[in-house]
């Protein structure tokens, strides 16, 4: 409506043009006017064209329509106007009567109320009074009771420091009391001494529990080694006790499955491992923290707490640099045990605090005191084994670093960087361990005399030859025994065994990996870089070594060959591993080459002695007309020789061992022959010359054959042969010069028959030497006669093929 009369406003002032308001316009503004409507644009719209007038026009218009329907009301009704005027007229008489009725009853009641407010003054002054001794009362019992407290926390700081907290609890009343009470004390004078008391007290509190917590300080430093080191010896003693439990497993890793026997014995292995575990514990937990949590629970009283955990946790780290610093003034060697008992103590301590503590430590703040820790560890472990020269000492460091790690890691710390750090310098240590036992190997030889070892008690026996299984039966020899080795055997023997032992404990305790494959590998350095390099030194230089010391170094070789095998078994029961296995990875001899270097010291040593026996074949007769009887001297003697020789090394050389020395000896012998034929201080021999060569040949066939008896392990006929073949080509010469038809063999299958080993340039030379014009050559080999020209030309035949097939 009223944006309808504002849009028609100024067209109805525009079409009338007019002062004088038309019919739309007085209704317009009359609708407004009943409707309640805003009378505004009219207004403006108005004064906005600058003609005001109609617009009051209008206004008077409808104020006198107003007026006339006013008048015309009234006309209406005047009766009633009349009538409620009467009526108003007769309420005024009646409120004039009860006015004065009013009047009188207050007079009446201000008469009888008299008595009654004097006794209500009395009473409330009486009130008045109560309420004020009642205040006083209030304030009396407040004061007693404010004193009481103050009382009570001098009693309790005077107490001790186990009452302290009771002390700061009064204080903390009063100074509630005294924060929150209604109103302030009525004594001035208490309130300041209270006020300044509640402060005091706290300061005092304070000053006294961080005396306490500095004493205990220093007691749980000098406690942290003693209990560092109870809990590292009880990781021995775990360790121990695995071990022998390991070692009566042992016989049931061998077997497929384990009865029920063996599954009760392994549970036997986790109780003794639980209880070490929970006598650990025990020993934890025999350290008191009371004065540090009690010092804890006052600062948190005193509303300190986040600053004492600053203050432990920087006294703590203090301790720890301190604790540092222990091995400044001695000698690793000497301080490294106590060096570790006090880390290991310290670290169990902040474990129990850690779990016990409140939130007084976070797993942050023990971790990185934790990693400072075995930063230092390892800097002053890589530090000293890069200096040290000695083995033993290295084990020792590194075993007792072994066992602070197995005690931390049951405290959930984490090690793993120390014992790398540990199996980093395991080559070192192998290193420092070979060259003691390069050092010890080569005493043992030189102190050895090569003659064989004699045991008088069975004592002896088991010591030396039981213990290292290189025992040749199962029965006990009688006593007193001679051995077939010389005593360097078994201290090689002890000295490789103490070496397997210490590596396994370094590998097994702080090594890390696979501690047999490592074993096996440095077990074969010492055998190959040590033993094997000491024995081939010690051959290849001679030292003045006799033949039968050579033999006794020969013989020595047999038996560490068998002594190997118990090394590799030795090793593999110290790490646990089923001997089945060892056998399915058995290797080569790791001493041959040193065994091959004692059998070619003892051969070339016997080939020299019987080179000086043949030697006195100068003193033979090449041209002589009869045969010597029964051979040359030097066969003789050097077939003494070789019997006197058998007779003494079958008792100390194995017999493959003897065999191939024989063989070759009679190679060497059959070598020697041919060299005498060769020889250019023998320009012709004569028949009776062969002759007594053929006896020498059988003299050395006769011993070939008698000596293949010793071999009845092997093939006998097979020795036998082997025996004669190393005689064979000398043997095919003699027969050959010996022979009435030595064109022979120029016959290819003759030859292949009877003279395969033969040289044409060595039958040449020794065939021309034999060649003789006189009669009396051929007089040696049949009857004179006709026949002697067919054998000359034969021969004169061969030499002259011979030359022009050369």
């Amino acid at each position: 409506m009223r944006r309808k009369l504002a849009g028609d406003a100024p067209a109805s002032a525009s079409a009338g043009g007019s002062s004088v308001p038309s019919e739309a316009d007085l209704a317009q503004l009359s609708t407004a006017i009943s409707a309640g409507e805003d009378l505004g644009p009219f207004v403006r719209r108005a004064f906005a064209c600058g003609r005001p007038e109609p617009l009051l026009s209008s206004l008077r218009a409808v104020a006198r329509d107003r007026e006339s329907e006013i008048e015309e009301l009234c006309r209406a009704h005047f009766h009633d106007f009349i009538r409620a005027v009467d009526d108003l007229r007769s309420l005024l008489a009646d409120a004039d009567v009860l006015k004065g009725s009013l009047s009188a009853s207050h007079s009446a009641l201000l008469s009888s109320a008299a008595p009654l407010l004097a006794s209500l003054e009395s009473y409330l002054a009486a009130r008045a009074l109560a309420g004020n001794l009642s205040s006083a009362l209030a304030s009396s019992h407040r004061c007693v009771r404010l004193l009481a407290l103050a009382a009570r926390a001098n009693d309790h700081l005077q107490a001790g420091n186990h009452s302290l907290y009771l002390a700061l609890r009064a204080v903390d009343a009063i100074d509630l009391d005294l924060a929150s009470g209604p109103e302030p004390l009525p004594l001035p004078a208490l309130r300041r001494m209270l006020l300044s008391l509640v402060p005091a007290a706290r300061v005092h509190a304070e000053r006294e529990i961080s005396r306490e917590f500095a004493d205990w300080m220093v007691s749980i430093r000098a406690a942290s080694r003693h209990l560092g080191q109870v809990a590292i010896g009880r990781s021995a003693a775990v360790r121990q006790r695995q071990e022998e439990l390991r070692s009566k497993h042992r016989p049931l890793e061998e077997s497929i499955t384990l009865d029920d026997d063996g599954a009760g014995d392994l549970d036997d292995f986790a109780a003794a491992t639980a209880t070490s575990d929970g006598a650990d514990g025990a020993a934890a937990a025999s350290f008191d923290l009371t004065q540090l949590y009690r010092a804890m629970h006052i600062h948190q009283t005193l509303a300190l707490g986040e600053r004492f955990k600053k203050y432990y946790l920087e006294n703590r780290k203090l301790q720890l640099t301190s604790d540092f610093d222990v091995i400044a003034a001695t000698p690793f060697l000497e301080s490294h045990q106590v060096f570790f008992a006090q880390i290991a103590g310290f670290f169990i301590v902040e474990d129990r605090v850690f779990r016990t503590g409140g939130g007084l430590t976070s797993r942050v703040d023990v971790d990185a005191l934790w990693e400072a820790a075995v930063g230092k560890m390892i800097s002053v472990l890589e530090d000293n084994f890069s200096r040290m020269q000695t083995a033993n000492h290295l084990l020792l460091i590194t075993d007792y670093a072994a066992l602070l790690a197995a005690t931390m890691r049951r405290y959930s710390y984490p090690v793993g960087m120390l014992l790398d750090v540990l199996a980093k310098h395991r080559d070192k240590y192998h290193d420092l361990l070979l060259a003691d036992c390069r050092r010890q190997v080569a005493e043992a030889l030189a102190a050895d005399k090569f003659d064989q070892m004699l045991m008088r008690k069975e004592y002896e026996y088991s010591m030396n030859v039981l213990a290292f299984g290189i025992q040749s039966s199962d029965i006990t020899p009688a006593f007193p025994y001679v051995a077939p080795f010389s005593c360097t055997v078994p201290d090689i023997c002890r000295i490789v065994r103490s070496f397997i032992e210490d590596s396994v404990s370094f590998m097994a305790h702080g090594g890390g990996g696979d501690t047999y494959a490592a074993v096996k590998k440095y077990l074969g350095r010492i055998l190959s870089e040590v033993v094997n390099a000491s024995i081939q030194k010690l051959v290849d230089s001679g030292s003045g070594l006799s033949v039968s010391q050579a033999m006794q170094v020969a013989a020595n070789m047999s038996i560490m060959e068998r002594a190997c095998e118990f090394f590799t078994h030795h090793a593999a029961q110290l790490c646990g591993v089923p001997l089945r296995a060892v056998e399915r990875g058995r290797r080569d001899f790791p001493l041959r080459k040193s065994r091959d270097a004692a059998e070619a010291l003892l051969l070339r040593l016997l080939c020299s002695k019987v080179d000086e026996f043949m030697r006195q074949s100068d003193g033979v007769n090449w041209i002589a007309d009869d045969p010597p009887a029964g051979g040359n001297e030097y066969a003789n003697e050097v077939t003494i020789y070789l019997e006197t020789l058998t007779s003494t090394a079958q008792q100390i050389l194995p017999l493959p061992v003897l065999r191939r020395v024989l063989i070759a000896v009679l190679v060497h012998i059959s070598e020697r022959i041919i060299g005498l034929f060769l020889n250019d201080s023998v320009k012709r021999f004569s028949a009776s010359a062969v002759t007594g060569i053929d006896t020498d040949l059988k003299m050395f066939e006769s011993f070939a054959e008698n000596i293949s008896s010793l071999f009845l392990d092997s093939n006998q006929d097979s020795a036998a042969s082997e025996m004669k073949s190393a005689l064979v080509e000398p043997r095919q010469l003699v027969n050959l010069l010996m022979s009435n038809s030595p064109e022979n063999f120029l016959n290819p299958v003759i030859r292949e028959k009877s003279y395969s080993k033969l040289d044409y340039k060595k039958v040449a030379i020794i065939s021309e030497k034999l060649r003789d014009t006189s009669e009396s050559y051929f007089s040696t080999f049949g009857t004179r006669g006709a026949r002697q020209n067919p054998k000359k030309k034969s021969l004169d035949t061969l030499i002259k093929r011979l030359k022009e097939a050369s």
